[in-house]
């Protein structure tokens, strides 16, 4: 997982509520062996419509999605977050998200924000011609023109966020702690290994 210490750039400015996990990505999509190329089917609804928001040169791999109130909702598809990954995406801001499709976002390197509606609809409005920042570290979500909005994040997902710890990462990153487990295993249990090599 990449370490993500903030976001800059083009967002774009999509906005619609309610928007599920089959909106995200269809379900046809979902016989991939690989999580490469599901940005093709990301949001293939929407961008089937002449004139959306996800083709326009303008937002052209922008790397920040802006969404409407209860984002991801719908079935738990990890795929979602990958897709959204795939198309380019590192973090998304709306007003609230379904608890699963967060989990899935955090667990996969994706930032996602919770802001106030209208500071949502300031940010919709901003994006259509202008970047945003949003600095992790210090939890603030800027524009060009002084606006300046603060998030809550969760302590231990800011920290693995920061640091590109997933869950292989973290368990890793206790390496000498495991290591010396094993070594005070060895020698307060030593039958186990015995019963070990005797299994084999």
């Amino acid at each position: 997982m990449q370490a993500l210490a903030g976001v800059e750039g083009r967002a774009i400015p999509f906005g619609a509520k309610n928007v599920d996990t089959d909106v995200i990505i269809p379900a046809e999509w979902l016989k991939t062996i690989t999580r490469e190329g599901l940005g093709k089917g990301a949001f293939e609804t929407v961008r089937a419509e002449p004139g959306n928001v996800f083709d326009d040169p303008e937002h052209a791999e922008a790397p920040i999605l802006i969404a409407g109130d209860n984002f991801g909702c719908g079935s738990s598809r990890e795929h979602a977050a990958w897709a959204l990954l795939d198309l380019g995406i590192t973090a998304v801001i709306a007003p609230s998200f379904s608890d699963i499709f967060s989990g899935n976002a955090f667990k996969n390197g994706i930032l996602t924000v919770v802001l106030p509606q209208e500071q949502v609809d300031r940010l919709l409005e901003v994006a259509r011609e202008h970047p945003i920042t949003i600095d992790l570290e210090t939890q603030t979500v800027t524009t060009p023109f002084q606006d300046r909005f603060t998030f809550e994040i969760d302590p231990f997902r800011k920290h693995c966020l920061m640091n590109g710890l997933d869950e292989v990462g973290l368990t890793m990153a206790r390496g000498d702690a495991i290591a010396a487990h094993e070594a005070s295993r060895v020698r307060h249990l030593p039958w186990l290994d015995n019963a070990t090599e005797k299994a084999a």
